[in-house]
């Protein structure tokens, strides 16, 4: 019998988790629209907002403040607009800076103009230029409109976590807006929207375990909003229209219960990537773990193998029944270097392979690593030694 496949590619995608996948077929037995006033109509509003109070918990906000998309780039599209109303009131933000490693739906802007974004670089140890960030809000006309910053909390590929506290008190002296994309942070640190984390956040439910296809804007509150991507009906407070994917979000609130409750137990999933990366070093003692200098999520190793291509190992561990990326998910399977290590200044043509684990994650898999990497760390000795 065949072993069972090592899945060390959480942060593309995290397992569905049981609890989640027993709310959304409890779900989807239910036959009410969540805007209906009937009684299946008014059963359908209770998995919604159940599923709102758990996703608000996981990021310390209030319930009414999170708005519920079809996932985390719906929700960056939303957010980074140029057009705000304060009430009724319309506010416009007049530039995006964002952070040259951000993931693409970060960089890509929304819905400013190219010539209206800006990007801040971030140090060889990937972390955020803050004194960069600095100077250019410093820079900002704000007799056009105020500036909106974005900025990741944790980097998909090398698990760098950012200053996002002195980065909202920067933000906040300049008189601006602060996006914090939570993706890969969400259940794997701690956060407090009401504790310097931001004006809002982005969440993704199937990072943490939920459905894909599901995702969240969350403010600190609700007074200053964006104009709608999605117009049409009132679903959402009128923030996002369109009837709600009962099942996902209900798979959303479940996964979020679990993700918070998993905070506590972090520490094991953190004993699990150091031996992921002792096995790294000892096989590849020329081996480079990217952001190793810096805080990182307990979950994530982004590293390079000299003289081996990313896309090279990735194939041959996956030949191996071992599922790793060569970067993101969003763009591994485009030809190229790593964005984020070029922002980081890091030259290495051979690219970067992540391995990202999870609660879930056993020692066997872990294991089954650790000899497909001594069969990628001979090949790297052979190509050098040729």
């Amino acid at each position: 019998m065949a072993e069972p496949r090592a899945y060390l590619d959480y942060n593309a995608s995290a397992p569905l988790l049981a609890a989640a996948r027993a709310a959304m077929l409890a779900a989807l037995d239910g036959a009410g629209n969540a805007s209906s006033v009937h009684a299946e109509g008014r059963a359908a509003r209770r998995l919604v907002e159940a599923a709102r109070a758990d996703v608000a918990t996981l990021v310390g906000a209030k319930a009414e403040h999170v708005v519920f998309t079809s996932g985390a780039t719906e929700a960056a599209s939303t957010l980074l607009t140029p057009d705000w109303r304060m009430g009724r009131s319309p506010l416009r933000a007049s530039h995006l800076y964002v952070c040259a490693a951000d993931h693409p739906c970060i960089l890509s802007g929304g819905r400013f103009p190219a010539e209206r974004v800006s990007r801040i670089g971030v140090g060889g140890n990937g972390m955020l230029d803050l004194a960069g960030l600095a100077a250019a809000l410093a820079a900002h006309d704000r007799q056009e409109g105020f500036p909106l910053v974005a900025v990741h909390a944790a980097n998909n590929e090398t698990g760098v976590i950012q200053p996002i506290a002195e980065a909202a008190r920067i933000v906040k002296a300049a008189g601006g807006v602060l996006v914090v994309d939570a993706v890969q942070a969400a259940g794997r640190i701690q956060l407090d929207i009401t504790n310097s984390c931001g004006d809002f956040l982005i969440l993704s439910a199937h990072k943490i375990g939920g459905p894909k296809g599901a995702g969240a804007f969350v403010g600190v509150s609700d007074l200053m909003m964006p104009v709608p991507l999605v117009s049409g009906g009132g679903q959402e407070k009128g923030f996002r229209a369109g009837t709600e994917n009962i099942a996902a979000i209900a798979g959303f609130g479940a996964a979020a219960r679990e993700a918070f409750s998993g905070l506590d137990r972090i520490d094991a999933v953190l004993a699990k990537r150091e031996r992921i990366e002792a096995a790294i070093l000892a096989n590849v003692p020329d081996a480079e773990i990217f952001g190793r200098a810096a805080e990182r999520l307990a979950n994530t190793v982004f590293f390079a193998i000299p003289g081996v291509k990313a896309e090279t190992a990735q194939i041959a561990f996956d030949l191996a029944g071992i599922a790793v990326s060569a970067g993101s998910a969003c763009s591994s399977g485009k030809v190229g270097p790593s964005h984020v290590l070029k922002a980081m200044g890091i030259g290495r043509p051979e690219g970067g392979l992540r391995v990202s684990i999870g609660e879930a994650t056993g020692m066997a898999e872990i294991e089954r690593f650790d000899k497909a990497l001594v069969v990628a760390a001979r090949r790297s000795a052979a190509s050098r030694a040729a």
